[in-house]
């Protein structure tokens, strides 16, 4: 079953808030890797903002997953994070950090990260240079 997920268009509509998506192609039940994905990017980062997306069911096809019949269907990700922990760093440094805080999983099947890593003030530019209506 193909389930069609909303994306934010701007996390500055959330205000400083922090909000996550249903994810894609599963329950509505948190699986145990999303779970520490959260727990352990939360404790790290006091994001504003952390979303998360399971997008393991696109990759179900890939030989890998094939051999370990669709894997656990937590083995993709896309994150989305904005956190003041990121001031001052750029983005191999940031991108460094979460796959230190999930070094763990990823040796237990966690297979690919699509992140997104910005600063309040980086959102708020954004906005800034965005024509009203657009996003």
């Amino acid at each position: 079953m193909r389930r069609i997920v909303r994306r934010m268009s701007s996390p500055l509509l959330f205000h400083n808030r922090q909000y996550t998506m249903a994810t894609a192609g599963g329950s509505a039940v948190e699986k145990p890797i999303e779970r520490a994905i959260r727990d352990k990017l939360s404790s790290l980062l006091q994001p504003s903002i952390l979303t998360i997306t399971n997008d393991s069911w696109q990759h179900r096809h890939h030989a890998a997953m094939r051999e370990q019949n669709g894997g656990n269907g937590e083995s993709h990700f896309s994150i989305q994070v904005v956190s003041e922990a990121f001031v001052g760093k750029p983005t191999m440094q940031r991108h460094r950090m979460i796959y230190a805080a999930l070094s763990e999983e990823l040796k237990d099947g966690l297979h690919a990260l699509c992140l997104n890593t910005k600063t309040r003030a980086e959102i708020l530019e954004v906005e800034a240079h965005t024509p009203q209506g657009t996003h």
